[in-house]
């Protein structure tokens, strides 16, 4: 059977196009059609087609960014400082994500307990469980319809009680540190009077008498040494100072130390102080297992700061030299004592030596 003239005009224009031979046999239009889509897979391949639109669309969106951003500096110079903070917090917070999905993959897949992971990947997952549960009532307000626009009035009115810490500026963070702090300290005076209310309860007159001798040194303004605290331990773990012997008014000022709201039930409240203080015992032996030099002023200023020590007034020495005598006490406390660990962030910390001006 002869092959219409379009027939053969197709094969012909279609060789010339694509550099196909021409094919002769039963069906050679549909041979022809197959050889074309070939031709034009190879030429042109979606997949490199959907990376070129979507470097172009990448492209512009980064244009338009810079543009809205250098609009912003110039007409609004202070809306962009908050604009900027925002964005690298958004950036930061993705980051802390990923990488508690990495160290949570890394000890399910290798069996590694909480306790003995390395120090940094300890302090993230601290870190950003601390910020999630800070961020939910954010959360829980933005859910109604067009509540974003009252979300994000309130945080540019209440940063310090509504966004976490990747939301901060640095001098915010400096601020609002100190305020934490000066809550904190707030409690000083009470955890102390608490110590010299339990004196009566110890039996033992030699305890009594080393107890008697902490409380009056650091109530007259002197430091004490680590082997002033060793000496009285046993009365951390058992009566009359064990965690399950204190009293509620004493668990509720030893919650403002470690940034926990005092309103809640005593069983309550002394489950929390023992999970939070065992948590920072395990940070304290990894730091060890690491090694205090291998700690930059960030991380020194920030281990110094959690354990209630104000940072504001040291340098990076100073806050070297107090996590240095921290350690030598922490790591060689029990579990079973937790008490003496809480009460230590007053007793080691209020009368620490202020910096020597030059």
């Amino acid at each position: 059977m002869a092959l219409s003239f379009m027939g053969i005009c197709r094969r012909v224009s279609l060789s010339v196009l694509c550099g196909i031979r021409p094919t002769t046999g039963l069906y050679p239009h549909r041979l022809a059609a197959a050889q074309v889509r070939l031709c034009l897979v190879r030429q042109y391949s979606p997949s490199q087609a959907r990376q070129g639109i979507g470097r172009s669309i990448a492209s512009r969106l980064k244009w338009a960014n810079e543009k809205y951003e250098r609009f912003l500096q110039r007409r609004f110079p202070r809306f962009y400082v908050l604009y900027q903070t925002f964005m690298r917090g958004f950036r930061l917070l993705f980051q802390d994500a990923r990488e508690v999905h990495r160290i949570r993959t890394r000890m399910i897949t290798n069996r590694i307990d909480y306790p003995k992971l390395p120090y940094r990947e300890m302090e993230k997952l601290r870190q950003v469980r601390r910020d999630v549960i800070k961020a939910i009532p954010l959360v829980i307000i933005s859910i109604p319809p067009f509540a974003n626009y009252l979300v994000f009035f309130l945080m540019y009115l209440f940063p310090r009680q509504l966004l976490i810490r990747h939301f901060w500026t640095p001098q915010q963070l400096v601020e609002f540190q100190a305020v934490y702090h000066t809550r904190r300290a707030q409690h000083h005076q009470a955890v102390l009077c608490g110590l010299e209310r339990a004196v009566p309860s110890v039996k033992d007159d030699r305890l009594k008498s080393q107890l008697i001798n902490l409380c009056n040194k650091v109530q007259s303004g002197a430091h004490p040494i680590v082997s002033d605290l060793h000496a009285v331990r046993t009365l951390f773990s058992g009566p009359p100072l064990g965690m399950k012997r204190l009293y509620t008014d004493q668990m509720r000022h030893l919650c403002p130390l470690l940034f926990l709201t005092p309103r809640l039930p005593a069983f309550w409240m002394g489950r929390r102080l023992t999970c939070h203080a065992l948590e920072l015992m395990h940070l304290d032996r990894a730091i060890a297992r690491l090694g205090l030099h291998q700690l930059n002023d960030l991380e020194l200023r920030e281990a110094c700061y959690i354990r209630g020590l104000n940072v504001e007034p040291l340098n990076p020495s100073q806050c070297r030299q107090w996590l240095s005598q921290w350690l030598q006490f922490s790591t060689y406390l029990k579990e079973s004592e937790t008490s003496l660990y809480l009460h230590s962030m007053v007793l080691l910390t209020v009368n620490f030596p202020k910096p020597t001006l030059s």
